[in-house]
């Protein structure tokens, strides 16, 4: 799946509660997300307009690795 080119921060962060992600703090332009799941999983997401697409891409392997599944099929949960 293509990801998309104007993501913001916030609107990510958003999408991510859908996968059980909550927004533990924010510290400047940097919001923090915990997995509370045993283990925990931790992800920073810039709080800006529009998120570069390799910024993207990143956080959403990370996402992947911790559940198990493809980087696609995580991009599909999140924006299909």
């Amino acid at each position: 799946m293509r990801l998309p080119r104007d993501v913001s921060g916030a609107e990510l962060a958003k999408r991510l509660e859908r996968l059980g992600y909550q927004v533990t703090r924010q510290t400047g332009s940097h919001m923090r997300l915990t997995l509370p799941d045993p283990p925990e999983h931790h992800l920073t997401i810039p709080a800006h307009e529009a998120l570069r697409i390799g910024t993207l891409a990143a956080i959403l392997s990370s996402v992947a690795v911790r559940l198990g599944v493809s980087k696609d099929e995580v991009a599909s949960r999140l924006f299909g």
